[in-house]
């Protein structure tokens, strides 16, 4: 996949909303099947999109990415022979065995991008607009609805809603957000108005465990404001919940399915992962996995097999 197609795919996932790594490689020793600059674009899920090596660098890459992702933290990762890491590893540096007939290394830059905060805010009051504004300048994806146009398809479980309509409609707007279960509800409104609006919703049938995440009133309290300070005071919470980890949405099915150990494979030293993809050998009660079919062979043959 040439760059600009991975630059383009990159764009899409940043507009979905969607985390994914960037991984570079930005210097090799040869020879190697990885090129200096040569970019894959790896997904949470674990799909690699582009060229970072062959079939000894990119598992490890794959791996390394995904916890990256999960870390929000940058690696550079060092892939070599066991015995090219005998040496000291720089600080910062992640040594991985690979084994490969080449006999290559390489230095894998992999960075986490994380998507701007997507806002969708209900309403039509200046401070909507002031609170649309400020959020904006952050770099923040901004929507700004009325009451009635909204509906649970404009939102999904990274959206951040604030719900302002202030007496027209909130609970309408309230209902129809919770049904998308976002990252985060805030309700413009007096506590008594909120217990209202939310005791409202729950007499109609709206789940209490949908009505529970509704945050009312929401924003900071900075004492008296006028009514565009108060947008001030939302967005200076949402951006203390960001910072604190707590905008995002719980993760999906496919991301939180457990991760396989690493293994060793005992013929060439490479660190693999103990999954049916390492071709797996047992033998004795035990299972060894393999980076190849042909360590696996050549470890058969050692025991007779």
């Amino acid at each position: 996949m040439p760059d600009f197609e991975i630059l383009h795919l990159a764009e899409q996932l940043s507009a979905r909303g969607e985390e994914f790594a960037l991984a570079t490689v930005v210097w090799r020793q040869g020879p190697s099947s990885g090129q200096s600059g040569s970019r894959a674009l790896i997904t949470a899920s674990g799909q690699l999109h582009g060229w970072i090596g062959g079939a000894c660098a990119e598992p490890v890459v794959i791996r390394e990415a995904r916890r990256v992702i999960a870390e929000g933290t940058a690696k550079l990762l060092l892939l070599g022979r066991a015995d090219q890491l005998d040496d000291v590893v720089p600080d910062g540096m992640v040594a991985v065995a690979i084994s490969c007939q080449s006999e290559g290394a390489m230095h894998v830059y992999v960075e986490p991008v994380v998507p701007s905060p997507h806002l969708t805010i209900v309403g039509r009051s200046p401070m909507v607009h002031t609170l649309a504004d400020l959020a904006r300048a952050l770099g923040w994806r901004v929507d700004v609805r009325d009451g009635p146009d909204l509906s649970p398809a404009d939102l999904d479980t990274r959206s951040i809603v604030i719900v302002a309509t202030q007496g027209h409609g909130d609970e309408e707007a309230v209902e129809q957000a919770v049904q998308a279960f976002p990252a985060f509800v805030g309700l413009v409104a007096s506590r008594r108005r909120g217990e209202a609006v939310l005791g409202y919703l729950a007499d109609r049938g709206v789940p209490r465990n949908l009505l529970d995440r509704v945050q009312v009133p929401v924003g900071l309290d900075l004492g008296h404001t006028t009514h565009r300070e108060i947008a001030v005071a939302v967005l200076a919470q949402l951006v203390q919940l960001r910072a604190a980890g707590a905008l995002t949405p719980p993760p999906s099915e496919e991301t939180t399915k457990a991760e396989p150990a690493d293994a060793i494979d005992p013929v060439c030293g490479m660190t693999v992962r103990a999954d049916a993809s390492s071709h797996p050998l047992e033998h004795d009660g035990v299972t060894d996995y393999f980076c190849c079919v042909g360590c696996r062979d050549a470890f058969s043959a050692r025991l007779g097999g």
